[in-house]
């Protein structure tokens, strides 16, 4: 869930890997570092927080070659020497890791009784003193790095800066993209693409086990056998990469005003759909996959499948999946939505299922993932960065794909599209009322007064409540419930109290009698009812009125949501792009 990033070219190497450096907030900001190489030393600056202003790090010289980190903390406290990158004992190179070895303390009892020291609490470390080690026996830091890459286990990828500028890369897992510009004589390595978008031109995934050397050209060899990789070399597609608030103020309320512009790239590309929805009527099970808010998104799609398309679909969460990989066949199919598409647990359930010959469809934001090359049905969202960790735009982007995949299966194209067409108005009439959003604040100022805020929902409304709930969660540092409305009076209906609040969203559809039968329950045990409805009711205590778009309310719904998660955020004093304890790019287990 770190961001690595690295650089080797013509221009003053400290500004590029700042600038790489904020581009990949989002997968971690506990902690940074840089590391340049000059005249054969290597300088090193590292800070706990937030990314200090370049202008005013001193201690970076101009170089041409360098490599930088920001962390998410997974092994020792955030501190300064915890940062990465790492120094060699002798400073001869510096290493960082986006990842987890799941072996370290043996790793570590072992060259601890070899006499070495750590002066971290980290895992990575381990690697350092691991190459150090090898290097003993092969005297060749590429042959000690990749003898000692193999030693690991976990998903991890490392990249090695030497004092003589030459850096190295190995992946196992977790992402590893190569950034070229033959024209300006540039190479960059990251995690992401979107890190080098402004500079590069085309691109180079890095796969499972393969390892890169740049010094005066680029090689690409098998970590296991040695053996020279010839890259492919693809063209940078993502589009909208420029990477700023605009006139918002944060990068969250932004996304959220992009959303409507995601549903029209859907739109836009509803003729490349159909050969999914033929793979989907003819699978034996259809299953959906995500963890998080693209768990929810996973779980929304299947619910379309069965609602409009009345396919047999079976959501499951990532790193809850195990008991289904031993069901899997080569008659199913899998979907997965994701922002990344290195989402770490999702992956070892979806590598697992391509050991079984089940199809795999992703829909992925980010272009060159791991997940959207092992899949047989492969698209893209094309919803530009979303930098704000709480996903907001993706989410939307997810769900009204997966409605429109359904309605195609089903039959209906020109039905789901006049459908997406009708939301993208009504979203964005909505979004550009102030009236919406002065409604919304006044009912984050009451919700953040408590600490435990229930929601209620069913039918198309649940997952949606799910994601309402995830992203009160996230911005308010609060608990928050959702629970399926029928299910309230077997158990959750013991702590609705006096002044509870208990947000219900809710759609004008045929779920409405048994959504207002648990509204009259809470509201006679004294909850604060607020009201997530295109219709207000004499039971609410609040409501936000959102437009009624038929088959599409529930994605509707998600906007008030959003933005209460939003407005309790500025509320409350948390920091809204970058909430705390969590990262966007999960890709560690």
């Amino acid at each position: 869930m770190c961001g690595i990033f690295g650089y080797k070219g013509k221009k003053n190497a400290g500004p590029i890997l700042y600038e790489g450096l904020n581009r990949l907030l989002y997968r971690g900001y506990d902690s940074w570092g840089i590391a340049v190489a000059k005249d054969h030393t290597i300088s090193v600056e590292k800070q706990v927080g937030k990314i200090s202003d370049f202008k005013k790090i001193k201690s970076i010289p101009f170089s041409h070659c360098g490599i930088a980190h920001t962390r998410w903390a997974t092994h020792g406290n955030v501190t300064v020497k915890n940062a990465h990158p790492h120094y060699a004992t002798n400073h001869s190179f510096v290493l960082a890791q986006n990842g987890i070895v799941e072996n370290y303390e043996e790793l570590k009892k072992t060259l601890i009784a070899k006499g070495y020291a750590f002066i971290s609490e980290t895992d990575t470390e381990v690697i350092v003193r691991l190459i150090e080690d090898e290097r003993k026996k092969v005297n060749d830091l590429v042959l000690a790095t990749r003898n000692a890459f193999q030693k690991l286990t976990g998903r991890n990828t490392i990249i090695l800066l030497t004092a003589d500028g030459t850096l190295i890369g190995c992946r196992n897992g977790s992402p590893l993209v190569v950034g070229l510009d033959s024209h300006a004589e540039e190479l960059f390595i990251s995690s992401d693409v979107l890190s080098f978008a402004p500079h590069a031109k085309e691109m180079i995934m890095i796969d499972n086990g393969h390892m890169l050397v740049i010094d005066q050209t680029l090689t690409i060899f098998s970590i296991k056998t040695g053996e020279k990789i010839i890259p492919i070399i693809e063209p940078i597609t993502l589009k909208n990469d420029k990477v700023d608030k605009g006139h918002y103020d944060h990068f969250m309320i932004k996304e959220i005003h992009e959303a409507p512009v995601t549903i029209k790239a859907i739109i836009n590309n509803s003729n490349q759909y159909q050969p999914l929805a033929d793979a989907i009527k003819k699978a034996k099970t259809v299953y959906t996959i995500g963890s998080g808010t693209a768990g929810a998104a996973a779980a929304q799609i299947a619910f379309y499948l069965r609602e409009y398309a009345h396919i047999n679909a079976i959501s499951l969460i990532g790193g809850d999946a195990q008991e289904y990989i031993h069901l899997f066949t080569k008659n199913d199919l899998i979907i997965a939505p994701s922002q990344s598409g290195e989402t770490a647990d999702v992956l070892d359930i979806l590598e697992y299922a391509q050991k079984k010959k089940v199809s795999i469809a992703s829909f992925v934001n980010m272009p060159g993932s791991m997940m959207t090359r092992i899949s047989e049905f492969k698209y893209m969202a094309q919803a530009g960065p979303e930098i704000c960790v709480m996903s907001t735009k993706i989410f939307i982007s997810q769900i009204a794909w997966g409605y429109l995949i359904a309605k195609i299966t089903a039959g209906y194209v020109s039905q789901g599209v006049k459908s997406l067409q009708s939301l993208q108005k009504n979203m964005t009439q909505y979004l550009h009322d102030k009236k919406n959003h002065s409604a919304i604040k006044n009912i984050a100022a009451i919700l953040s007064q408590s600490n435990d805020i229930f929601l209620l929902a069913k039918g198309q409304n649940f997952q949606i409540a799910k994601e309402g709930m995830v992203k009160i969660i996230e911005g308010s540092y609060k608990h928050a419930h959702a629970i399926p409305a029928g299910d309230l009076k077997h158990y959750a209906i013991t702590l609705v109290e006096k002044n509870v609040p208990v947000v219900v969203v809710v759609s004008d559809d045929t779920a409405q009698k048994n959504i207002l039968n648990a509204v009259h329950e809470v509201k006679a045990r004294g909850a604060t009812v607020i009201g997530v409805a295109p219709f207000n009711h004499s039971s609410f205590d609040y409501v936000l009125v959102t437009p009624d778009t038929d088959e599409t309310s529930a994605i509707m719904n998600v906007i008030p949501l959003q933005l209460l998660a939003y407005y309790m955020a500025i509320v409350l004093g948390n920091n809204v792009d970058k909430p705390r304890n969590i990262a966007k790019s999960v890709t560690v287990k």
